[in-house]
């Protein structure tokens, strides 16, 4: 029976740390926070559990969550945010495999909390998520914020069951907010990717992203706030070419200028 480390990175998780710790309980053999300097309680809700608590500068997602991995005290992790929690049922499949290990990594489907309801379409739904794995044969890859553990070739893997439950947007003007945010990282990471976007792209992108989340996955059926939820999901889209092609253009402004020179 192999022992797990539970890597969580956290930056101001007081409202929902305490639940993803609990939740490992009787799990994880190891239970590993990194923290970004949290300013709110944080750290103390951490402390009432059996963690070890590191604080580490935030210097990317897939970086810090790869810097968690190096600090993991055993190959087998559990790699999880600090909004995050494993259902009851996914407990119980965890436990069976650490049991009888078998593969390089496990998936398993992640359930997304919007705004107090559960979607279960929108693309929001099954959402899997690869998070149990040998740290050996797989890490974190970018680009941000659309991080994602990526295997070594050749790794086998297997779905269980469970529902990652994940406590994503508290409210319409925290996924706004978020929104804007993470379009302006993912626009920069592009960027540096040496990605283009012309005049049409971030509409084009901004349209296609409601129509798959909405029509495609039956965003739909999620009511209301399925709506709301596709709604700002293609905004975010749309931002993120608008942003990327901006700073296409200021950079060719400013290559220009040189030239004149």
């Amino acid at each position: 029976m192999p022992s797990i480390s539970a890597v969580i990175i956290t930056f101001n998780e007081q409202e929902h740390i305490g639940t993803c710790l609990k939740s490992l309980q009787g799990i994880a053999d190891e239970i590993l926070v990194v923290d970004s300097f949290s300013t709110d309680s944080t750290e103390a809700i951490c402390s009432r559990f059996n963690v070890r608590f590191v604080k580490h500068q935030f210097e990317g997602y897939y970086e810090q969550k790869n810097y968690a991995l190096s600090l993991a005290a055993y190959p087998i992790v559990l790699s999880l945010d600090g909004d995050e929690a494993l259902s009851d049922e996914l407990k119980k499949s965890v436990l069976e495999v650490k049991n009888n290990w078998k593969f390089d990594g496990y998936r398993f489907n992640r359930s997304n909390n919007y705004c107090g309801k559960w979607l279960r379409f929108s693309r929001w739904y099954p959402d899997r998520q690869l998070r149990l794995f040998d740290r050996e044969k797989g890490r974190w890859t970018g680009p941000n914020p659309h991080d994602k553990v990526r295997m070594d070739k050749g790794a086998r893997i297997k779905w269980i069951k469970g529902d990652l439950l994940h406590w994503n947007y508290s409210s319409y003007e925290d996924h706004i907010e978020k929104a804007d945010r993470f379009s302006s990282i993912a626009a920069r990471e592009y960027f540096k990717a040496g990605k283009k976007a012309g005049l049409l792209t971030a509409a084009g992108h901004g349209a296609w992203s409601f129509f798959r989340s909405y029509i495609l996955n039956a965003g739909f059926l999620d009511g209301y706030l399925g709506f709301v939820c596709c709604r700002v999901t293609a905004r975010a889209s749309y931002l993120k070419y608008e942003k990327l092609r901006k700073l296409n253009n200021n950079t060719e402004k400013t290559d220009i200028k040189r030239d004149e020179l």
